[in-house]
């Protein structure tokens, strides 16, 4: 990804503008269809902000994945298991030739190289990597959801959402997601600050 001017500021992050939104690609450079898909990242154990950013970085690293777009970064009181750190949670969008099992194998072996090692279901992990929308497709698993089945629950995931795709439909609930979360019950809003503006994954590690 191309670098942008930063500065870490005195909290240790990065303030950075804006990007303008990235022209979709419909296909690669020998022909192979690319497909829009919709990553949730997240930390609350460990280094949280290195392994944000290094999730980010490792996804763009690969040359079947494309980074188009990325969320602020929020931080985010826990859900289910309460006593626990508070989360770092964004939204990146994607432009992939891998297939939903392919980019789901490519995510799982990202959160092992950064150390993911969840001890409590929902409990504290060092990054997660969750695969929320690949272009409109319903996938039901064993192994894999898609769209992934929490993400109505979530304000944690769709605060992100739809600050860079609010419209973005979801295949099964036939809503929009920035329509899915003026539904979301804000008595259960766990959403705390914006600790970071766009450009946060170009920190200093």
């Amino acid at each position: 990804m191309k670098k942008h001017s930063t500065e870490l500021n005195g909290q240790g992050f990065v303030e950075s503008e804006a990007r303008p939104a990235v022209r979709r690609l419909r296909h690669d450079s020998v022909g192979h269809p690319r497909h829009l898909a919709y990553i949730g990242i997240g930390s609350n154990k460990g280094e949280r902000f290195v392994s944000c950013c290094r999730a980010v970085q490792k996804l763009a690293s690969d040359e079947q994945v494309r980074v188009s777009k990325i969320s602020s970064l929020y931080e985010t009181a826990p859900m289910c298991v309460l006593d626990q750190n508070r989360f770092y949670n964004a939204v990146i969008e994607i432009e992939t030739t891998l297939t939903p099992h392919q980019l789901l194998v490519h995510s799982q072996k990202i959160e092992h190289q950064i150390g993911k090692k969840a001890v409590i279901p929902k409990g504290p992990r060092e990054i997660d990597l969750d695969l929320l929308f690949y272009d409109q497709e319903v996938i039901d698993e064993p192994n894999l959801i898609i769209p992934h089945p929490h993400i109505s629950e979530r304000r944690f995931v769709l605060v992100p959402m739809v600050e860079i795709a609010p419209g973005t439909l979801h295949p099964v609930l036939g809503q929009r997601v920035e329509t899915l979360l003026y539904q979301l019950n804000e008595k259960n809003d766990s959403m705390v600050i914006i600790t970071q503006k766009r450009g946060w994954e170009e920190g200093r590690l």
